[in-house]
């Protein structure tokens, strides 16, 4: 692989975040979920979201899987930890520590290794 990235590799990793921002919306709505009462609406709505999410994200899966490594797939996923911080703070206005920040940090540079190593 060349040091200068096709707009095609560009295309793929612009696909393989989106899934795993999708992804990281079912997380979203599981906890959602939780707050309810087992069986209410929202607990059954909330719920079919998320099997509705994770259908969708299995489907982006399979086709982002025909143009990466799955090592490097797979690498790519712990991002959806940074998400759930993300979402954390903003629905749940959750505290996001320094030790947090730090194991995103962490995460950052073993995705950052993993693409180093593949080139």
């Amino acid at each position: 692989m060349s040091s200068k990235l096709s707009s095609n590799t560009y295309k793929n990793y612009l696909l393989l975040n989106a899934a795993l921002f999708f992804y990281s919306i079912s997380g979203l709505c599981g906890k959602a979920a939780a707050s309810y009462p087992i069986f209410s609406f929202p607990f059954v709505g909330f719920s079919g979201l998320v099997f509705v999410v994770l259908a969708l994200y299995a489907l982006m899966w399979q086709q982002i899987l025909k143009h990466f490594p799955l090592m490097t797939a797979y690498a790519n996923k712990s991002i959806v930890l940074l998400w759930g911080m993300l979402w954390g703070k903003l629905a749940f206005h959750e505290q996001i520590t320094w030790n947090m920040m730090l194991g995103a940090g962490i995460i950052l540079i073993g995705i950052y290794l993993v693409h180093t190593d593949e080139t």
